[in-house]
């Protein structure tokens, strides 16, 4: 089964844009390892960064399974922003050396 979304029944592309393009390329370097790894025999897909914006094309064989690749995008997104936001974001637990909790 080929592994371009763009060549299966059903599509979809998630559009995500940030205040910035060095925002945008940490996020779409984040995700780039994702691509091919988590595609299976019904779904693939793709990421690529447009300036600020980065999209997620994902393609499948059937409603069912494109639902499934949309939800494990979005989350792995927004692991991928979570990270983007680096030490010192404002959560807990940040890691950051003067965090003294």
């Amino acid at each position: 089964m080929s592994t371009d979304p763009s060549t299966r029944e059903h599509t979809a592309a998630l559009r995500f844009r940030y205040p910035d393009e060095p925002r945008a390329r940490v996020v779409g370097a984040a995700l780039a390892p994702e691509v091919g790894e988590i595609d299976d025999d019904r779904s693939a897909a793709t990421v690529e960064r447009d300036g600020r914006d980065v999209v997620v094309h994902v393609g499948a064989d059937d409603l069912v399974a494109l639902r499934a690749g949309i939800n494990s995008w979005s989350r792995l997104v927004a692991v991928a922003e979570t990270v983007a936001e680096g030490p010192g974001n404002g959560h807990a637990g940040t890691g950051s050396r003067n965090d003294t909790r």
